[in-house]
């Protein structure tokens, strides 16, 4: 039988090792890896990558309010390489959007170095991540994201390809495995292959609703001390409570945030969000209208796709469009742009202002506007399903 290096590499180390007091190692490149980092920044905190929601206005909104990194949005490496339009609107940068890791999602490690290339010629980022954390369906659909758990050894190609062939490093985003020891195993593979940075989202794979499981921050603290390379903790980070909590009880070199910076983009804001009662959501709801606006003005000064800017005001704003429904709808039906998203942010800051009170009265009850949301995602979710088969199926026609 024919055992792959990456494979017996896992099962030797889950075997004898006990996970939870997994000893240190220190991989060649782990001083170059803590140099890279320091020259960035040392950066503690990070926008995670999100499918159409960390893109250019949303990640220079947080960093304006405290971030001090980012992720773009998950990239298709294959459809990054062969289609000039979809590059175009997926990835725009600007100087002070920096450092800046540009992920990709890829299961084949020649159509992961072509994208990676592309972005390293054109001096885009300051690494690439791969993303083999991502566990929804259009993941399983493309066998990658977190569906190449069941694949070490393409992990571990991908990671050691663009370790050997790019001058900036490369990154990798993972989730956890029930078992502690194959968690570390993996980690410790991945930084073997060339990783310079490792995240850990500690959910497993199956673990996709957030609100009904707990990141285990233990996993992510094993992980950290068993790894020579920095290490960011992904999970739970809801408000800067969280933030301080993380950091502390893991050990992590930074932390990233997805959902909570979707409700609150300046959730990092230490200033400003120390002196704020923590709650599941801290951000006070007459200073999301204001965030909503910011980031209007953005969008305006550097243009995406408006799907985007529509998931996001709904997310910065989901409390008072449960007031104001007649805006929800004019939100959600309306011919998008980045007009309309403006107009009904500032109809609604207008209301609030001659209303005097500084919280909304949801004429939605909580598990009404729990259903719409999730209606609402299930159908984003399909609808990004669907730009993907379609582009993969324009290049198929193409190359034939």
């Amino acid at each position: 039988m024919t055992v792959s290096v990456a494979s017996s590499a896992i099962a030797a180390a889950a075997t004898s090792c006990a996970a939870a007091s997994a000893a240190p190692h220190r991989v060649p490149h782990a001083d170059k890896a803590w140099e890279w980092f320091r020259s960035i920044g040392s950066p503690k905190y990070h926008v995670a990558p999100m499918v159409d929601q960390s893109e250019l206005p949303f990640r220079l909104l947080c960093r304006r309010h405290g971030a001090t990194c980012a992720y773009t949005p998950m990239l298709h490496a294959r459809i990054f390489t062969q289609d000039r339009k979809y590059r175009e609107e997926m990835l725009t940068v600007t100087p002070e959007d920096r450092p800046l890791l540009v992920q990709f999602c890829s299961n084949d490690p020649q159509h992961l170095l072509a994208a990676a290339r592309l972005v390293e010629a054109a001096g885009m980022a300051d690494a690439i991540d791969i993303n083999f954390g991502c566990p929804q369906r259009i993941a399983k659909r493309g066998g990658y994201g977190a569906f190449l758990m069941d694949d070490l050894d393409k992990i571990e190609s991908m990671v050691r390809i663009l370790a050997q062939n790019l001058r900036i490093p490369v990154t990798a985003k993972i989730r956890i495995f029930p078992d502690l020891s194959k968690t570390i195993a993996y980690a410790r593979m991945v930084e073997a292959a060339g990783a310079s940075l490792v995240a850990v989202h500690g959910r497993l794979r199956e673990q996709k609703d957030l609100s009904a499981t707990r990141a285990d921050w233990d996993a992510i603290r094993a992980v950290k001390a068993a790894l020579s390379v920095p290490v960011l903790a992904n999970g739970n980070i809801r408000h800067l409570g969280d933030v301080a909590a993380c950091l502390a009880y893991t050990g992590a070199d930074g932390v990233l945030s997805a959902e909570g910076l979707l409700a609150d983009p300046a959730l990092f804001d230490v200033p400003a969000r120390a002196a704020v009662a923590v709650g599941d959501f801290a951000a006070p709801p007459l200073e999301r209208l204001a965030l909503a606006a910011e980031y209007c003005s953005l969008v305006s000064a550097h243009p995406v796709p408006l799907r985007m800017v529509r998931g996001h005001v709904h997310r910065m704003v989901w409390d008072w469009l449960a007031e104001h429904t007649d805006l929800r709808e004019q939100l959600n039906r309306a011919p998008p742009t980045i007009q309309l998203f403006t107009q009904v942010v500032d109809e609604m800051r207008a209301r609030a202002a001659a209303s005097g009170r500084d919280a909304p009265v949801p004429q939605l009850s909580a598990a009404e506007l729990a259903a719409l949301e999730r209606e609402e995602a299930r159908k984003s979710a399909l609808e990004e399903q669907e730009r993907e088969a379609d582009a993969l199926e324009r290049l198929d026609r193409r190359k034939g």
